[in-house]
């Protein structure tokens, strides 16, 4: 999440927990694909340099955004994986379909956090624009990829240390 303050991408390494036991799947939407395999380079990434085996992270592709919320749950009943994080980009047009969209997966990812005993991370960007996108693909606003993947890293350690 940007901000004011900052990005949570500004992380101090020492304040994000070592992840080599985690097993992560990554869902990802292929419509608007230059920026979403953007979001899903820097997810894999801040993973692997936190220390996930990169066969512990799993990744399957949907079509868009609204198939997200499916692919998730797929995800945590066919695979043994801590957390899930989705991957998407919503870029508003000149209809209503947008709101639709948008509205329609974070309902969905919400409530696959209720349902689930896992964490899901939503990672989806919901922008005016293309260029708002590319600014939070690895632009000038980092990569909420990076950000979605330290989050699920945080929140693996947070169900972590509930269970002790």
């Amino acid at each position: 999440m940007s901000t004011a303050f900052g990005q949570l991408s500004d992380n101090n390494s020492d304040t994000i927990p070592v992840a080599t036991a985690m097993r992560i799947g990554i869902v990802v939407a292929e419509w608007n694909r230059p920026i979403t395999g953007k979001l899903l380079e820097g997810a894999c990434n801040t993973l692997q340099r936190h220390g996930v085996d990169p066969d512990n992270i799993h990744v399957a592709r949907v079509p868009g955004s609204i198939e997200l919320t499916f692919g998730a749950k797929q995800m945590a009943e066919q695979l043994d994986v801590d957390a899930i994080i989705v991957l998407g980009c919503v870029i508003r047009g000149d209809t209503s379909h947008f709101d639709y969209v948008c509205s329609s997966v974070t309902q969905g990812i919400t409530s696959l956090n209720v349902k689930y005993d896992i964490p899901f991370i939503f990672g989806v960007l919901t922008t005016e624009n293309i260029q708002q996108a590319e600014e939070r693909a690895g632009g000038r606003l980092g990569n909420k990829g990076n950000e979605a993947a330290i989050t699920a890293i945080k929140m693996f350690d947070f169900c972590c240390r509930l269970k002790k």
